[in-house]
């Protein structure tokens, strides 16, 4: 049954309505002239997103249509919000003129469509991401169903520069390998999707874990779902990969191929990265160690943040990932410090290659735009930028260099010259964002352009000279060439001129067009053909330029394979170059970096702190050793240390900073200390610190567990454990007998290195049971029964906490203080064990200490020395006078 005339949607919104029912899970950005529209949920949602007005237009079914709009111009800062806050968008762009449309009845709709879904991990838009930050889209696969030996693939790709690499995993390092990675959207199939198993990593990444069909996943049709993508017939020179990685790979290009449409994407050739390649860190250590986020999920105060000084966008993409990834392979990293050191020794050519890279493009970025037709004429520039800065550098990179800065250079010197020719010859030095403005071609470099171009800006003079020429032939003087319209150019003379015109050898060239009471109007060949070619100049320009952008994209998308390893090329260079110059200014040394299972560190410091140090306060970081290594030459495991200490001692930085130079060793980087020998680390766990999570109904004892548990079930010989505090967080004596039994674990079972810092003093007594285990410590000093902070580490360990000297220093009353004070001094004179419940009896009651305690601060608020210095006036006394007032005030201060 048909609506009712008054409830029938308009034909527009009929339009609207059906094409936002193929895209429900998408806000629908609906292109109106100069806006994008959204109506009814879409509005509303948007508008409280947005913080912009909801409006109406008017009504479905007899309500009130919701709508409110953003303009074209500034979509992009609103898809930013919108994408930000885990929303997907659809594009629905018009898709013909609306004089089109008018030509097929007055009512009729202009054709619209989506043209691409915008979601966290597809964006390219320059202005929605940051220069130095990956953006990655990651799909999950697994083969097997709920098995417990069911085999997990990873596939993941950064859209924006066409990286594409695929993985193996297993369910018990599955969060580690995306933490690695830190996608921006994951995609996985309907039923993984609905895993109890995976439930807590879907819940973690809430709107940006997305469910797609398993025929996306399905890997019979996966080989060739991939080789179509790709334009070949066969996998076979792709490389050798697993079941679960096609299903990965296959999943992902369908979601691209959902969410893009049409345009297809410059991926590289996928690459498998190899299991154990890379040092495992699981999220708890990452977020511990604040890689490339802070605790507060800033790159300020992280190590990426102090660490990063690279010059191109490129190259900061490559340091934040080989961070998170850092290399197990001794010859990899070597190759990587060799480039650094290069760099140290030459610096000239470090000073000339950094100069080079800080006024490059982001190519790689610009290249992804181009072939997804997003690109503008500024893309264009930015390759051409790209290859000259390119030119210089292979240039500058002279002479013998190391294996990876060479590898570079051959990169760099293929790049293709025609390209680059033809760019230069093309492309003007300004250019508008978008290629529908025009004037980004060259002037002189297209005949056809300079004549279009010339005729739209010089119509006036053409116009003239030709009324100038017909006046003069005609020896009519009063001739003129008008303009309206109606008519368009035109001549006009006055009524006797014009019968003069219309008779003779005139009158097969002049054509009569109108006559006036007191003008008549004619038009010639000439003035039609000028007309004509005045009025299509503009267009003729416009479409010329743009046909000469279509061919240099071509151009350029046709060379995205040697583009793209030149820009990672390039991205290499610069991270070699920003590191060398950091271990220069910091000081930092090339450490030995080899599979043995030492850990020798001389004269170590925590790089974040250290900075932090520096720039607030100029104060220097005091460094200390560490050494894991195997304590002989019969023993085939490294050590332990149980590091004892005070509170504000420095136990925690301790941890942090070696966890921080082993990182930074199997990067490739050279690291803050006086020497290093670092023994290749395969996993790497840290639990320093930890919090509640409520949400899942866990305390925060019960998380401190559960990653303890892990690192116990998982870390080997080749791990580097750093825990801290294990076992505060409940009872004394269970906490005691926990930390005790994990130390034995790491020792016997694990046979890892180790750093334990503990409160827990009855502990140092396995270093005469535990071969493996030695005492270091904090060194503190008590001056006038306050505590001195030393920040240095020592052999032995503490003979007490000072919990009660720091919590002083953190402001607590006095009386509070002197109330600890007393109720410890009691603790250590009974026996805790058996009278642990009773030696209250023996103190005064709580409430009469606090009253004395606080009197006493009452009577010491008043303070003689404080009121006497108030009285002085320094600038009225003399020298005797200012000596006299001193000696007064010392013997106020001798009474207190």
């Amino acid at each position: 049954m048909s609506a009712a005339p008054e409830t029938a949607p308009t034909p527009m919104m009929a339009q609207y309505i059906e094409i936002k029912a193929a895209n429900p899970d998408c806000l629908l950005f609906y292109r109106m002239g100069d806006f994008y529209e959204l109506f009814f949920d879409d509005a509303e949602d948007a508008s409280r997103a947005l913080g912009i007005t909801l409006t109406k237009r008017g009504k479905h079914l007899g309500d009130d249509i919701p709508m409110c709009g953003v303009p074209i111009h500034a979509a992009d800062d609103y898809l930013q919000k919108l994408i930000s806050l885990g929303h997907r968008v659809a594009i629905c762009e018009q898709l013909e003129d609306p004089a089109e449309a008018k030509k097929r009845g007055s009512k009729s709709v202009v054709k619209r469509d989506v043209v691409r879904l915008v979601t966290p991990g597809t964006i390219t838009e320059e202005t929605l991401l940051e220069p130095g930050q990956g953006n990655h889209l990651m799909t999950v696969a697994r083969l097997g169903g709920k098995a417990k030996g069911a085999e997990y693939a990873l596939a993941w790709t950064d859209l924006s520069t066409g990286d594409f690499r695929l993985g193996v995993t297993d369910e018990g390092r599955l969060e580690a390998d995306i933490s690695a990675i830190e996608p921006s959207e994951l995609v996985v199939s309907d039923d993984l999707y609905g895993d109890e198993r995976l439930a807590g990593l879907v819940r973690r990444f809430g709107k940006r874990a997305r469910p797609e069909p398993r025929a996306y996943f399905d890997v019979a049709t996966a080989p060739d779902r991939i080789a179509k993508f790709f334009g070949v017939s066969t996998l076979d020179g792709f490389g050798d990969f697993s079941r679960a990685e096609l299903s990965a790979a296959s999943g992902l290009i369908a979601y691209l191929g959902k969410t893009q449409l049409d345009a297809r994407p410059a991926l590289r050739r996928p690459q498998r990265q190899l299991a154990g390649a890379a040092m495992e860190i699981d999220p708890a250590t990452r977020a511990s160690l604040e890689l490339t986020r802070s605790a507060q999920g800033k790159r300020q105060g992280s190590l990426l943040g102090v660490i990063d000084r690279t010059k191109s966008g490129v190259g900061g993409r490559l340091l934040a990932s080989r961070l998170s990834s850092p290399l197990t392979d001794a010859d990899g990293i070597a190759k990587r410090q060799a480039s650094i050191g290069h760099f140290i020794e030459d610096v000239s050519l470090r000073s000339e290659a950094r100069a080079h890279l800080a006024r490059l493009p982001d190519m790689e970025r610009a290249l992804s735009r181009l072939a997804l037709d997003r690109g503008g004429p500024r893309d264009l520039l930015g390759i051409r930028a790209g290859l000259r800065g390119a030119a210089a550098i292979a240039d500058a990179l002279q002479g013998e260099l190391p294996p990876e800065l060479a590898d570079c250079r051959a990169e760099l010197a293929a790049l293709p010259a025609d390209l680059s020719t033809v760019l230069e010859e093309l492309l003007d030095d300004e250019a508008p964002l978008l290629k529908r403005d025009g004037g980004f071609v060259r002037a002189g470099a297209l005949p056809e352009l300079d004549e279009a171009r010339t005729l739209r800006e010089d119509a006036r003079r053409f116009v003239a000279e030709l009324q100038g020429r017909l006046a003069e032939e005609t020896r009519i003087r009063s001739l003129k060439i008008k303009h309206n319209n109606v008519l368009g150019f035109f001549i006009e003379v006055n009524e006797a001129n014009g019968k003069t015109l219309m008779a003779g050898e005139n009158a097969d060239r002049f054509i009569h067009r109108q006559t006036l009471a007191s003008a008549m109007r004619f038009t010639t060949g000439e003035l039609a053909e000028l007309q004509e070619r005045i009025v299509n100049a503009g267009a003729d320009a416009l479409r010329i330029e743009l046909e000469t952008f279509d061919r240099l994209r071509d151009a350029v998308v046709s060379e995205a394979d040697r583009l793209q390893r030149a820009s990672a090329a390039l991205g290499a260079i610069d991270v070699a170059a920003s590191l060398a110059d950091f271990a220069v200014s910091e000081d930092w040394v090339r450490p030995k970096v080899d599979d043995s299972l030492a850990f020798k560190v001389e004269g170590g410091r925590h790089p974040v702190v250290e900075a932090a140090l520096a720039a607030a306060q100029g104060s220097s970081f005091v460094a200390n050793d560490c050494d894991l290594s195997p304590p002989g030459a019969a023993s085939e495991a490294g050590a332990i240390w149980l590091v004892t200490g005070p509170n504000m001692g420095g136990k925690s930085t301790f941890l942090r900073q070696n966890a921080l130079i082993a990182i930074l060793a199997q990067i490739g980087s050279y690291v803050p200390a006086g020497a290093a020998h670092i023994g290749i680390v395969d996993r790497l766990f840290s639990r320093v610190g930890a919090s509640d999570e409520l949400a899942e109904g866990r305390s925060t004892f019960m998380v401190e567990m559960v990653e303890t548990a892990a690192i116990l079930n998982q870390s080997g010989e080749r791990a580097l454990v750093i825990l801290d505090e294990i076992g505060r967080g409940t009872a004394t004596y269970d906490g005691l007998s926990i930390a005790f039994a994990a130390v034995e674990h790491l020792h016997e079972v694990n046979r890892c290195r180790a750093l334990f810092a503990t409160h827990f003093h009855e502990m140092t007594a396995l270093s005469e049971r535990l071969s493996r285990l030695s005492n270091v410590t904090m060194r503190v000093k008590e001056w006038k029964s306050d505590v001195v902070f030393l920040h240095e580490v020592g052999p032995g360990s503490a003979d007490r906490s000072y919990g009660i000297q720091v919590a002083k220093l953190a402001g607590l009353p006095k009386s509070v203080v002197s109330r600890a004070k007393a109720v410890l001094a009691e603790l250590e004179r009974t026996d805790q064990g058996e009278k642990r419940g009773t030696f209250l009896d023996d103190l005064p009651l709580f409430s009469a200490a606090v009253k004395r305690a606080a009197d006493e601060e009452a009577a010491a608020a008043v303070d003689p020395v404080a009121d006497a210095l108030k009285a002085i006036d320094p600038d009225v006394l003399s020298p005797r006078e200012a000596l006299e007032a001193l000696y007064r005030l010392k013997a106020i201060a001798a009474k207190e």
